[in-house]
């Protein structure tokens, strides 16, 4: 039975290091504030005009790919799973296969806008590829560009002190050896609270969801405005709606209760429970949160790996960067039971769980 497994693994981040106390320069907030928050300590921020979500996602890849002991060309196709594409359109997957310079290569690229799920949906992508023989060679990558498009002032900092870039990639390969690779992956949706976690403007709604909600949110939107004058208005710039917007405390406790939820879906799938996680990687939202995770499941701190404190949340690329970081650390193992768990926007969630 042919199964998938991780073939290589790499990952970046920016050299350029962003401390609390930085933020606190240009915002009313401090270090303790945050940290007490978010666990948060400092995150890397991209080098601007030289640095992109793409060109960071090609460096992770070219890791990825080395260790995986193939050549660029090898690749037949590209996953790329972020929130901060370098274009509103072409997607990143197609400026990846140039950044890589394998544009000769027929090989497909797929964009997945799944936030901070978005490795995890893309790994099931790739899993079931490799599975049914149609690829052999798959590139995942998830990047991001957070620093590109916060706001930097007081009135942004809920959301602004959170986020990091940096990049992380693996390659999906087939696998015939008993009982190693990718045992199983479990996805979820509900779009019911879609705009407690959101970056609505500029966008296509038109003021739609306006009317949908029945005002519980303002979309900037004025029904006098012309169609080619809704898409950025004056009220967006005036209030900062170009900018991401979250309600941390209930995403908070949707993200405490899927977590957990959507790991002990995949573990009784294959028959095995939390006692057998020899790693867990969640993605790094907030430390609290994986620490209340930890706690629920009963793992010790040797069993879950947090980098948020000195990277941020990455959203799409925060898993397969701590994931990387934990197989550099040595500590994932060959035999060993690694969990791969997210939650994010829309929302999203899901779980995987690999047999290193």
């Amino acid at each position: 039975m042919i199964r998938s497994k991780i073939g290589g693994i790499g990952y970046y981040v920016p050299e350029t290091v962003v401390t609390n106390d930085d933020l606190s320069k240009v915002m009313e907030t401090s270090d303790e504030w945050i940290q007490e928050r978010t666990g948060i300590r400092e995150r890397r921020y991209g080098t601007k005009h030289k640095e992109t979500t793409t060109s960071m996602g090609a460096r992770a890849a070219e890791v990825a790919i080395q260790r995986a002991g193939i050549s660029k060309e090898d690749v037949d196709f590209i996953i790329f799973a972020t929130l901060s594409p370098d274009y509103y359109f072409p997607g990143c997957g197609v400026l990846l296969q140039r950044e890589l310079g394998i544009t000769h290569k027929e090989a497909a690229a797929l964009d997945i806008r799944n936030q901070c799920s978005g490795f995890l949906y893309g790994l099931s992508i790739a899993d079931q590829f490799v599975r049914s023989g149609m690829y052999k060679n798959v590139l995942l990558v998830g990047s991001e560009m957070h620093s590109m498009g916060l706001d930097f002032s007081t009135r942004g900092r809920n959301v602004t002190v959170i986020f990091g870039d940096g990049a992380g990639a693996v390659v999906v390969q087939p696998s015939e050896k008993e009982g190693q690779g990718i045992l199983t992956t479990k996805l979820h949706s509900d779009g019911t609270y879609a705009e407690k976690l959101a970056f609505i403007n500029p966008g296509a709604h038109g003021g739609y969801h306006l009317d949908k909600m029945e005002e519980e949110y303002d979309f900037g939107y004025d029904y006098d405005q012309k169609y080619g004058e809704i898409f950025i208005t004056d009220k967006m710039l005036k209030d900062g709606q170009i900018f991401p917007n979250m309600e941390g405390q209930f995403v908070f406790k949707m993200a405490v209760q899927k977590f957990p939820e959507v790991i002990n879906e995949a573990l009784d799938e294959v028959g095995l429970s939390t006692k057998d996680i020899d790693m867990l990687i969640p993605h790094q939202a907030n430390l609290r949160i994986s620490q209340f995770v930890q706690k629920r499941l009963g793992l010790t701190d040797e069993q879950v790996w947090n980098n948020i404190q000195k990277f941020g949340n990455t959203t799409a690329a925060s898993v397969p960067i701590a994931f990387c970081e934990a197989w550099e650390a040595g500590k994932i193992k060959e035999g060993d039971l690694v969990c791969l768990a997210a939650f994010g926007s829309g929302f999203t969630w899901g779980s995987a769980l690999i047999r290193w």
